[in-house]
């Protein structure tokens, strides 16, 4: 059976570091708003979480900010 293109993309990543990242709990999703503030974010900057869920202020972070470009990507598919 062949494996898809997403399955290899997602074998070396660590499942709940961006959860652990933003302080929101494994059970509970990451707020959509959450995740385009850190994606829109530059580098180095900090930024507010929108929602109640997870820290308050975030430091952005390269690593951060491609965990949270991925997540966002992942979520649109089925």
């Amino acid at each position: 059976m062949a494996q898809y293109w997403i399955q290899k993309a997602l074998k070396k990543h660590k499942r709940g570091t961006l959860h652990k990242q933003l302080g929101v709990p494994m059970k509970k999703r990451i707020p959509k708003k959450l995740l385009s503030k850190i994606k829109s974010a530059e580098v180095g900057k900090r930024v507010r979480n929108p929602t109640k869920t997870g820290k308050r202020r975030i430091k952005v972070t390269g690593l951060l900010k491609k965990r949270a470009v991925l997540a966002h990507t992942l979520r649109g598919f089925k």
